[in-house]
């Protein structure tokens, strides 16, 4: 997530600084063309480009908005994982037992707190596995630009690849070596904590009903994680997410055919003028299109995502400090560069 007011300037060249390069390089190839061989003919009326300009825009704005709402959607998702994790814990340590406080019972509350917690790393360790249509798999040049912005993004964040320590703090060894056993690790361990719950209740620990209120947010968490992983799994239907980009493309190559022979009306250095103009215009675009493709996968490992490990860190610290901890609490994760993860 970019933290800063502003889209600076160097997040503003990281994301579409390259564009510039053909973007410059075919509006010059066309006011060359026009001025060393005058060749009227290639040019085109304003008309058709303004039409054409008109619905790219309507396009790109249709997808930006889906692009957003899944943003926004994800954000949701995980902020309602904080609410039902502190109500989960506040009930959790609140309950009156029938039998009175069993020596072993705090531990026994602890140890469900504490997978809760491992369970907040795994769900976001499994949510930042890349699908082929995200911008970290794709290949070539541009998925290399994209590995190495995650590399770097990691390099500013040592935490980011941790799941791994803080999953052994908080599970047993008998349950962290089980991972390699489950194809969805999140939901075994959301599943061992309704069994505990019931073994409580059957020992007369808890009553049914808080058995009832507990196993309600367990069931949360399973809705949530399924909210989640719909996001990650579905991506935006790509006959409109590449759509939209093949029309700005189609419409860059129009705009200096279309420019052109306006600013030669100005003279022979009018035609040279067209150039930032079409470049500029056609940045435009460009910034447009990628805001919105970049923001349709708010699990994809970049600088765009939720901001998933802060998250899971409030929550770890909260839930920490509720069981009574306050020794060695973790710190907060801090923005680096304008970016937090």
């Amino acid at each position: 997530m970019i933290t800063t007011k502003y889209f600076n300037y160097k997040q503003i060249a990281n994301l579409a600084g390259l564009h510039l390069i053909w973007l410059t390089a075919w509006s010059t190839f066309v006011a060359a063309i026009y001025y060393f061989f005058e060749w009227q003919w290639m040019t085109i009326p304003l008309v058709p480009l303004t039409l054409v300009g008109t619905a790219v825009a309507f396009f790109v704005g249709f997808k930006s908005n889906q692009a957003y709402d899944r943003l926004w959607e994800a954000r949701k998702i995980w902020g309602a994982i904080v609410n039902s994790s502190r109500s989960f814990t506040s009930m959790l340590c609140a309950f009156d037992t029938e039998k009175g406080e069993m020596h072993y019972i705090k531990d026994f509350k602890k140890q469900l707190v504490y997978r809760h917690i491992a369970w907040l790393y795994t769900l976001r360790e499994q949510l930042l596995v890349p699908t082929e249509w995200e911008h970290i798999s794709l290949e070539r040049h541009f998925g290399q630009i994209n590995t190495r912005r995650n590399r770097v993004m990691k390099a500013g964040f040592p935490d980011y690849v941790r799941t791994h320590l803080f999953q052994s703090k908080y599970l047993s060894e008998e349950e962290f070596n089980l991972q390699e056993d489950y194809k969805n690790f999140a939901t075994y361990l959301n599943s061992k904590q309704a069994k505990d719950l019931n073994y409580l209740k059957n020992k007369k620990v808890i009553t049914d009903f808080d058995q009832m209120q507990l196993q309600n947010c367990l069931n949360d968490f399973y809705d949530y994680q399924g909210q989640a992983e719909r996001i990650k799994k579905f991506p935006s239907p790509r006959q409109f997410a590449n759509s939209g980009f093949i029309f700005i493309v189609i419409f860059i190559i129009l705009l200096p055919l279309g420019l052109v022979s306006e600013f030669s009306k100005l003279g022979d250095w009018g035609i040279w003028t067209c150039i930032p103009f079409c470049v500029i215009v056609g940045w435009i675009y460009i910034i447009m299109e990628l805001v919105g493709d970049y923001s349709e996968n708010p699990f994809g490992g970049l600088m765009f995502d939720i901001p998933m490990l802060s998250i899971c860190r409030t929550i770890e610290i909260d839930l920490l400090q509720m069981i009574g901890e306050h020794d060695d609490l973790p710190e907060p994760i801090a923005s680096k560069n304008g970016v937090l993860v």
